[in-house]
């Protein structure tokens, strides 16, 4: 819309000499009208009326009263209905204070401010409207959106920019990381990257995303995410082969756990790992710092002890520093195209979720295989200090 609010200024600038306050306003509405969904908005913007007057404009079309060309001929020349300087002031212009206040609600140094009035509710217009009025101005909360764009600001979502602490060998471990990720890729050993997706609610609920159906039939879901006794929730723990692009996602019912975690990782290396690595001599995991598969968790190093006793190998661990794990591979090369796949889909049964994941592919030849793991697994299970010693761990 920006190059048509462009060209509909420059009409402005040609016609503002000759038009009336009456003409301009048809004018403006015939433009919005033309354009369709947002016309208005664009009109508005493009020669400084406020929408009011556009939409004021439109009915007046929509009543069929307007004068033919012919019948402004006879009344005579164009001419300002208004002397020079008439009509309402601005509210800016009666009301000093009115920008002022406005601006020390929205401004951003005002948000740590706990005696600001605003700190602990949304910033709507309507609320902005309501604390300008409390202190004595007159505004609508219409005015309050305009006076809000004409200060520079706009309606914005937070933007993830900030990682938290960060270390200060946080680059090394990367090197790190690379270096190892790239020794064992030469060598032909496996490596992949682990980590569980968020837990989805099983059933005919709401799932985020659109998909195409027919026009004017969605597809009914619960109105409240209330969990299903009968289906629970899943929680898709996934292996993500770097060198091959391949993937598995063991789909678990029960906790989260570093047993079902390395329990995952050992169907992995049954299903897929062994028989594309048969000669391997090695196992490299790199995962998150936290979670079931976290650096501090005692039960997770037991049973990755146990994995090694049983595939015959070493098997090592890189975790990622603390707030990086957007860089753990399988986040943006498998659990964001799983998403993707089932968006606007809701997961009905066990079984849908276990399809929708296995039928999950990209252009650049992602392939993942997928099962349901029925275990339950014991949440809180303990390690003590004398079978942590007993590990064979570097």
């Amino acid at each position: 819309m920006e190059d048509i609010a462009t060209v509909i200024a420059e009409k402005y600038r040609t016609l503002s000499g000759v038009l009336n306050e009456t003409t301009l306003r048809l004018w403006a509405a015939v433009e919005a009208r033309s354009l369709g969904h947002g016309g208005v908005s664009t009109v508005a913007r493009a020669i400084g009326l406020s929408r009011t007057t556009v939409y004021a404009g439109l009915s007046e079309l929509a009543s069929g009263q307007i004068k033919s060309v012919s019948e402004q001929a006879e009344i005579g020349p164009v001419r300002r209905i208004r002397a020079s300087g008439g009509g309402r002031k601005k509210l800016v212009e009666k009301d000093d204070a009115l920008l002022r206040d406005l601006d020390a609600l929205v401004n951003p140094v005002s948000r740590g401010d706990p005696m600001s009035p605003l700190r602990w509710t949304s910033k709507s217009t309507t609320r902005l409207a309501e604390e300008l009025k409390r202190k004595g101005h007159a505004v609508s909360q219409r005015t309050v959106y305009a006076l809000l764009e004409q200060m520079g600001y706009s309606l914005q979502s937070v933007r993830k920019t900030r990682e938290g602490g960060t270390h200060a060998d946080r680059d090394a471990q990367f090197e790190h990381i690379a270096r190892t990720v790239t020794d064992y890729q030469r060598t032909g050993d496996p490596v992949i990257s682990v980590d569980t997706k968020k837990k989805e609610l099983v059933g005919d609920f709401k799932n985020a995303g659109r998909e195409w159906q027919p026009k004017g039939r969605p597809e009914e879901v619960r109105v409240h995410d209330f969990i299903d006794p009968d289906l629970g929730k899943v929680a898709p723990y996934g292996v993500y082969d770097l060198t091959t692009n391949t993937g598995w996602v063991n789909v678990g019912i029960d906790h989260d756990t570093a047993e079902f975690a390395v329990e995952s990782i050992r169907r992995w290396w049954r299903e897929m790992g062994h028989p594309v690595y048969p000669s391997a001599r090695r196992l490299l995991i790199t995962a998150d710092g936290g979670g079931s598969n976290g650096d501090l968790v005692r039960l997770w190093r037991r049973e990755l002890q146990k994995l090694a006793n049983d595939l015959s190998i070493p098997v090592q661990v890189c975790h990622f520093p603390p707030g990086t794990s957007k860089w753990n591979k399988i986040e943006h090369r498998m659990f964001c195209h799983i998403t993707a796949n089932w968006r606007g889909r809701p997961l009905v049964s066990r079984e849908v979720v276990v399809n929708l994941i296995a039928g999950t592919t990209t252009r650049e030849g992602l392939k993942i295989r997928a099962s349901l793991d029925e275990n339950t697994n014991e949440a809180g299970i303990k390690v003590t200090d004398e079978e942590l010693d007993s590990l064979s761990i570097e």
